[in-house]
């Protein structure tokens, strides 16, 4: 198992122009997780969760500031597979079985398939989709095939898991299942994990701590801390201190600060 990385932000500072006016996106943005930690990113449409991701990803650059994974530049930790992505959409290759399409970081990094033959089959019996290995996209629910990029994105072992909206497209009762399992998949995996999710329940479940953001521009308006142990039982979604805590989150998003 590969070791957890940091990941850090420091100073973000990103500005896009639309149709001929600049747009700040990001402004002075910090933010600090450590390795093998759970942080959700949580704010309003347009406040710069995904460019935060994007950033760290080496998908675009700054135009001040810096992202680094384990103490290097984002490009190196991509370079050495030790970071994975899932995506709301989990685009899955239609002509590609579940194998395959868990295997296809492996295929982009040059790693031979074959080597990585166990580690596969593991991730298919972890995300739960044991007998559907030869099962087409065309064939799986969307929870399945969110499954399928899940494994995908844990396929090279990454220090370093973003998870861009991943379960935004299910319904509320296939979301909380997805949440469960997520919670029992990262336990195993003991990746740094970076999520991006405008449910403010999911965020609770599930993180170690919630950086809340306001947007225009984009900027992170306080940390709140999640103190509840692991692993967390569905039972938790009903417990008073779960509603409390979802309730500071809520007011922090409307601008309460956070204590």
């Amino acid at each position: 198992m590969r070791p957890a990385r940091d990941v850090v932000v420091r100073d973000l500072d990103k500005t896009f122009r639309l149709r001929g006016q600049a747009f700040t996106a990001l402004d002075k943005v910090s933010l600090a997780c450590p390795a093998g930690s759970f942080t959700a990113l949580i704010g309003p449409s347009g406040c710069g969760k995904s460019t935060i991701l994007r950033l760290a990803l080496g998908l675009d650059r700054p135009d001040r500031g810096s992202v680094t994974i384990g103490g290097a530049p984002p490009a190196e930790a991509i370079r050495r597979g030790e970071t994975g992505i899932a995506f709301q959409d989990p685009a899955l290759l239609p002509w590609r079985s579940v194998e395959a399409n868990i295997a296809l970081p492996l295929d982009v990094l040059g790693q031979p398939r074959r080597k990585a033959a166990g580690r596969i089959a593991n991730l298919i019996g972890l995300v739960g989709l044991g007998g559907f290995e030869r099962a087409l996209p065309g064939e799986l629910s969307g929870g399945m095939r969110q499954r399928v990029a899940i494994a995908r994105a844990l396929v090279t072992d990454p220090a370093v898991l973003f998870l861009d909206e991943p379960f935004g497209a299910l319904d509320q009762i296939l979301r909380r299942q997805m949440n469960i399992e997520l919670q029992r998949i990262w336990l195993e995996s003991h990746a740094t994990t970076l999520l991006v999710t405008h449910g403010i329940d999911e965020a609770v479940f599930l993180a170690d701590r919630i950086a809340v953001m306001h947007s225009r521009p984009g900027r992170i308006a306080g940390i709140v801390e999640v103190p509840f142990a692991r692993p967390r039982l569905p039972s938790l979604f009903t417990d008073p201190a779960f509603h409390r805590l979802t309730d500071q989150v809520a007011e922090a998003l409307h601008g309460t600060p956070v204590e």
